[in-house]
C-alpha cells in the first residue's frame, strides 16, 4: 500500500491473516450464515424444490422422444407425432414457469437477508472499540459491507439453489441412463472419479486466489477513499502522478490475481467439458454398433443420448458454481473476520446501575463544589498501554492520580507525546484503562454502561469530524435523546462557539449541508461546530482536546469569553497548548512522560516548574524520551497528539 496523501511507499495496513487452505472449509464457512438465512428458509426450500422439479421435468423430454421414435415414427402415425410435439411443448412451458416461480420466491427474501447482514455488520462496527478501527483500514471494512455481502446474496440466489438442483438432476439422470442401457451408462459415468479429484484440487487453489483478490480489492478501496478525502493534500503537493502510480500498482495486483483466477476457472471448465464429451462420443459409437447389431432400439439410443445431452449443462455448470461458492465462502470468512471481533463487556443500563451521578442538574454543578471529595472527575492510579506496543515499552500513561473537583476546570498541559490525548480518550471510554480506575462523582466509569457514561460526558476533539448532514444535525448529535428544546439548545451552542454569524450566512442557515468531512467549511468553522456539538447537551462533564487550535486570535478570544459561561456550570478537563486557553482553567496539571508531575494554578506552576515555563514560552515541544526506549511512551506508531 501507499500513503494516500503523498503516494509514497508505506507498509500495508494490517488485516487478518486468512486460514491456510488445509484448515479452511468452504462448507463450514457458508454454514455460519445459517442464522441470517433461517428466517427465509421456507421460501428458499420451496424455491429449491420448484427448481428441482423443473430440472427433472426436463429429463422427461428424452423419454417422450423415445416414445415418439419407437412408436408414431416407426408406425408412421402422423397424429401420434403431433401429440408428442404438443406434449413436448407443454413440458417446456411448465419447466419455464417453474423456473420463473423459483426466481420470484428468492428475490424478496434474499434482499432482506443482505439487508439484515449489512445492518448487523454496521451495528457491530459501531460497538467495536476505537482500537479496532485504528487497526483496520476503512476500505477493508467498506468492501466487506458492499462487495462481500453482494457476493453472498448472489450465492444464495443462484449457486446455493443450483448446486442442489444440478446435483439432484445429475443423480436422477444417471439412474435413468443406467435403467435405459447400463453398459452405455457405465461408459458415461467413467469420468466421474477424475472430475471429483480435479474439482477438489481446483477448490483449494481457487479459495486461496479468491481470498487474495478480495483482500487486494479492499486495499484498493482504501486507497481510492483516502485519495478522495485527501484530494487537497494531493493537489497541494502536486503528488497526483505518484498517487496515480501507487493506484496502478495496486490495480495491477488485483488484475493479476483475477487473471490467475480466470486461468484456474478456464482449466477446470476445459476438463469438465472435455471428459463428458469424450464419454458421450464413446457411448454414441458403442450405442450405434448395438443398434446396428439389433441389440438396442433406435428410440432407446435417441433417448439415451438426449438424456446425456440434457445433463451437459448441469455438469458443465459445476465449475462455475464451485467458483462462485468459493468466492461466497471467502466473503463469509471476511464478514466473520469483523463479526468475530469481541465487543468489550459493558455495564448494565444506567437505570439499573447505582447512580452517584443522579444528583444535581448540570446547572447546579458549581453549587455542588462543596460536596464530598469524591465529587467531580478523579483518576486513581490509571495506567494505559496500547495493545500493539512492543514488550518492555513504557506505558503511554503510568500511574495517573488526578482529581478535578466538581464544577472545576482543569487544564492539561504537556509536550507532544506526553499522553494528553490518550488521557482524555479514557474518560468517555474510547479506550479502556489498563489499570486503575476513573470516577465520575464517585461512580466508577467501568460500572456504567457506555450509553449512560457518554450521556454525561461530552468531548470535543482537536481534529473535528463532521458528517454529510446539515449544520443542525451535526451540532444536535451532542444533544442526546433528552436534550430538551433542540432549537434553543442549538442557538445557545452556536452562540457559545461563536458560530452563529457564519452559520446564518450559509445558503440555508443551519439547514445547509456541510458536505463530506465538512470540507466545504474552513478548519476554524469546523472546529467551532465541533465545540458547539460538545456543549449543546449541557453535559455534566466536558472534555476538550485543544478545541481552539484552528481559530484566529480574535475569534479565539470571543469563544473563550463565551466558553467561560459553560465552564462555570460543568466539570471540565481541557487540553491546552497556549496560555490563553490555560487561563480558562481554575488549575493546571502538567503531564510529562505519561505521569502527572505538577498540579497548581497557572501562576504557581510558572513559579515552580521550569518545564511548564518552557511549554508556555514555546521552548519545550517534545516529550522527554527514555534513551533505552527510542519509540517513546506511545509505542512504535507515535500514537499521541501529533500523530493523531
Amino acid at each position: 500500500m501507499t500513503d494516500s496523501s503523498l503516494g509514497v511507499d508505506a507498509p500495508a495496513a494490517p488485516r487478518p491473516t486468512p486460514r491456510p487452505a488445509a484448515e479452511r472449509s468452504a462448507v463450514r464457512s457458508l454454514l455460519r450464515l445459517w442464522p441470517y438465512v433461517r428466517p427465509v428458509r421456507a421460501r428458499l426450500c420451496a424455491a429449491a424444490f420448484v427448481a428441482v422439479v423443473a430440472s427433472c421435468l426436463g429429463l422427461v423430454i428424452p423419454l417422450v422422444l423415445k416414445w415418439i421414435v419407437d412408436g408414431p415414427v416407426t408406425d408412421r402415425d402422423t397424429g401420434g407425432v403431433w401429440l408428442g410435439g404438443v406434449l413436448l411443448l407443454v413440458i417446456g412451458l411448465v419447466e419455464a414457469l417453474l423456473f420463473g416461480l423459483r426466481r420470484w420466491l428468492v428475490a424478496r427474501p434474499l434482499a432482506g437477508v443482505e439487508a439484515a447482514m449489512r445492518a448487523a455488520l454496521y451495528g457491530h462496527l459501531q460497538r467495536l472499540p476505537v482500537s479496532f478501527h485504528e487497526r483496520w483500514p476503512s476500505g477493508q471494512l467498506l468492501s466487506r459491507a458492499t462487495t462481500d455481502l453482494h457476493l453472498l446474496r448472489m450465492f444464495f440466489a443462484f449457486p446455493l439453489t443450483f448446486l442442489v438442483v444440478n446435483g439432484t438432476t445429475i443423480l436422477v439422470g444417471c439412474v435413468i441412463l443406467l435403467a435405459q442401457e447400463w453398459t452405455l451408462g457405465l461408459v458415461l459415468l467413467a469420468p466421474v472419479l477424475p472430475l471429483v479429484l480435479l474439482c477438489a484440487l481446483f477448490e483449494m487453489r481457487y479459495a486461496v486466489a479468491s481470498r487474495r483478490a478480495q483482500d487486494q480489492l479492499g486495499d484498493l478501496t482504501t486507497v481510492i477513499e483516502e485519495a478522495v478525502l485527501g484530494i487537497r493534500v494531493i493537489k497541494g503537493f502536486g503528488r497526483h502522478r505518484s498517487q496515480a502510480r501507487a493506484f496502478r500498482e495496486l490495480a495491477d495486483r488485483v488484475r493479476h490475481t483475477e487473471l490467475y483466477k480466470a486461468r484456474l476457472l478456464a482449466a477446470i471448465w476445459a476438463v469438465i467439458l472435455t471428459l463428458p464429451e469424450l464419454a458421450i462420443g464413446a457411448a454414441l459409437v458403442l450405442g450405434t454398433v448395438q443398434v446396428a447389431d439389433g441389440e438396442l432400439s433406435a428410440g432407446t439410443l435417441v433417448a439415451f443420448l438426449s438424456t446425456a445431452l440434457a445433463l451437459r449443462w448441469p455438469v458443465e455448470a459445476m465449475g462455475f458454481l464451485l467458483a462462485m461458492s468459493n468466492e461466497a465462502a471467502t466473503a463469509a470468512d471476511r464478514f466473520f473476520d469483523v463479526m468475530d471481533e469481541p465487543i468489550p463487556p459493558d455495564a448494565p443500563d444506567a437505570r439499573d446501575a447505582p447512580d452517584a451521578l443522579s444528583g444535581p442538574s448540570p446547572g447546579g454543578a458549581a453549587a455542588a463544589a462543596g460536596r464530598a471529595g469524591a465529587d467531580g472527575l478523579r483518576f486513581e492510579r490509571v495506567t494505559f498501554r496500547y495493545p500493539d506496543a512492543p514488550p518492555g515499552a513504557r506505558p503511554a500513561l503510568d500511574g495517573i492520580d488526578l482529581h478535578i473537583r466538581s464544577g472545576e476546570t482543569m487544564a492539561l498541559v504537556g509536550a507532544t507525546g506526553s499522553g494528553k490525548t490518550t488521557l482524555t480518550a479514557l474518560v468517555p471510554r474510547l479506550h479502556e484503562p489498563s489499570g486503575g480506575r476513573i470516577l465520575l462523582d464517585g461512580a466508577d466509569t467501568a460500572a456504567l454502561s457506555r450509553a449512560a457514561l457518554r450521556a454525561r460526558v461530552a468531548v470535543a476533539f482537536e481534529e473535528p469530524t463532521l458528517f454529510s448532514a446539515t449544520v443542525r444535525e451535526n451540532v444536535l448529535m451532542g444533544a442526546g435523546e433528552d436534550g430538551g428544546d433542540p432549537g434553543a439548545g442549538l442557538e445557545r451552542a452556536l452562540r457559545v462557539a461563536q458560530a452563529a454569524d457564519f452559520v446564518a450566512a450559509l445558503p440555508h442557515g443551519a439547514d445547509t449541508q456541510v458536505g463530506e468531512q465538512g470540507l466545504s467549511l474552513s478548519g476554524g468553522q469546523r472546529q467551532r461546530l465541533a465545540l458547539a456539538r460538545a456543549v449543546v447537551g449541557r453535559p455534566r462533564f466536558l472534555v476538550l482536546d485543544d478545541p481552539l487550535s484552528a481559530l484566529d486570535v480574535h475569534t479565539e478570544a470571543a469563544v473563550e469569553a463565551a466558553l467561560r459561561e459553560v465552564l462555570a456550570t460543568t466539570t471540565a478537563l481541557v487540553v491546552a497548548h497556549r496560555p490563553s486557553t490555560v487561563l480558562l482553567a481554575d488549575r493546571v496539571a502538567l503531564l510529562s512522560g505519561g505521569r502527572i508531575t505538577a498540579v497548581g494554578t497557572h501562576q504557581e506552576l510558572l513559579a515552580s516548574s521550569p518545564e511548564y515555563v518552557a511549554l508556555m514560552s514555546g521552548a519545550g515541544t517534545e516529550d522527554p524520551r527514555d534513551p533505552q526506549d527510542p519509540e517513546g511512551p506511545e509505542g512504535p506508531e507515535g500514537k499521541e497528539d501529533g500523530a493523531r
